[in-house]
Protein backbone atom coordinates (compact mmCIF):
# COMPACT_ATOMS: atom_id res chain seq x y z
CA UNK A 1 0.00 0.00 0.00
CA UNK A 2 1.35 3.42 -0.96
CA UNK A 3 1.68 6.26 1.56
CA UNK A 4 -1.33 8.17 0.24
CA UNK A 5 -3.44 5.02 0.36
CA UNK A 6 -2.31 4.39 3.93
CA UNK A 7 -3.28 7.90 4.96
CA UNK A 8 -6.70 7.47 3.34
CA UNK A 9 -7.08 4.06 5.02
CA UNK A 10 -6.39 5.35 8.51
CA UNK A 11 -8.32 8.60 7.89
CA UNK A 12 -11.47 6.80 6.79
CA UNK A 13 -11.05 4.24 9.55
CA UNK A 14 -11.11 7.12 12.01
CA UNK A 15 -14.19 8.53 10.28
CA UNK A 16 -12.40 11.73 9.28
CA UNK A 17 -13.03 13.61 6.08
CA UNK A 18 -10.04 15.00 4.20
CA UNK A 19 -11.07 18.44 5.44
CA UNK A 20 -11.21 17.34 9.08
CA UNK A 21 -7.80 15.65 9.00
CA UNK A 22 -6.32 18.63 7.18
CA UNK A 23 -7.70 21.07 9.74
CA UNK A 24 -6.63 18.99 12.74
CA UNK A 25 -3.12 18.47 11.41
CA UNK A 26 -2.53 21.95 9.98
CA UNK A 27 -2.16 20.80 6.38
CA UNK A 28 -4.04 22.27 3.44
CA UNK A 29 -6.94 20.16 2.25
CA UNK A 30 -5.75 20.28 -1.36
CA UNK A 31 -2.23 19.14 -0.42
CA UNK A 32 -3.59 16.26 1.66
CA UNK A 33 -5.85 15.22 -1.21
CA UNK A 34 -2.88 15.29 -3.62
CA UNK A 35 -0.91 13.08 -1.21
CA UNK A 36 -3.78 10.61 -0.98
CA UNK A 37 -4.09 10.54 -4.78
CA UNK A 38 -0.36 9.89 -5.11
CA UNK A 39 0.57 13.06 -6.97
CA UNK A 40 2.56 14.48 -4.01
CA UNK A 41 4.91 12.81 -1.53
CA UNK A 42 4.83 13.93 2.10
CA UNK A 43 7.89 14.40 4.26
CA UNK A 44 8.54 12.05 7.16
CA UNK A 45 7.75 14.97 9.48
CA UNK A 46 4.33 15.42 7.86
CA UNK A 47 3.59 11.71 8.07
CA UNK A 48 4.51 11.88 11.75
CA UNK A 49 2.12 14.80 12.29
CA UNK A 50 -0.67 12.95 10.48
CA UNK A 51 -0.01 9.82 12.56
CA UNK A 52 -0.19 11.87 15.77
CA UNK A 53 -3.45 13.41 14.59
CA UNK A 54 -4.85 9.97 13.74
CA UNK A 55 -3.70 8.52 17.07
CA UNK A 56 -1.37 5.91 15.56
CA UNK A 57 2.36 5.34 15.70
CA UNK A 58 4.68 5.48 12.72
CA UNK A 59 5.23 1.75 13.24
CA UNK A 60 1.50 1.11 12.92
CA UNK A 61 1.36 3.34 9.86
CA UNK A 62 4.11 1.47 8.03
CA UNK A 63 3.42 -2.04 9.37
CA UNK A 64 2.53 -4.30 6.42
CA UNK A 65 2.10 -7.41 8.49
CA UNK A 66 -0.03 -6.79 11.57
CA UNK A 67 0.48 -9.51 14.16
CA UNK A 68 -2.99 -9.19 15.64
CA UNK A 69 -5.58 -11.30 13.76
CA UNK A 70 -8.26 -8.70 14.49
CA UNK A 71 -6.15 -5.96 12.93
CA UNK A 72 -5.56 -8.21 9.92
CA UNK A 73 -9.32 -8.50 9.46
CA UNK A 74 -9.74 -4.72 9.77
CA UNK A 75 -7.18 -4.22 6.98
CA UNK A 76 -9.41 -6.34 4.73
CA UNK A 77 -12.53 -4.20 5.28
CA UNK A 78 -13.76 -1.74 2.69
CA UNK A 79 -13.70 1.96 3.65
CA UNK A 80 -17.46 1.83 4.26
CA UNK A 81 -17.09 -1.22 6.51
CA UNK A 82 -14.27 0.46 8.47
CA UNK A 83 -16.45 3.55 8.92
CA UNK A 84 -19.31 1.38 10.21
CA UNK A 85 -16.96 -0.43 12.57
CA UNK A 86 -15.53 2.89 13.78
CA UNK A 87 -19.04 4.26 14.38
CA UNK A 88 -19.93 1.14 16.35
CA UNK A 89 -16.76 1.33 18.44
CA UNK A 90 -17.50 4.99 19.18
CA UNK A 91 -20.87 3.97 20.67
CA UNK A 92 -19.31 1.52 23.12
CA UNK A 93 -16.59 3.92 24.24
CA UNK A 94 -19.09 6.47 25.57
Amino acid sequence: MKIGERIAFFRTGRGYSVNKLANLSGVSQSYLREIELGSKNPTVELVSVLCDTLGISLKEFFDDQPNDPLISKIYQLTPEQRKTLGDFLDTINK
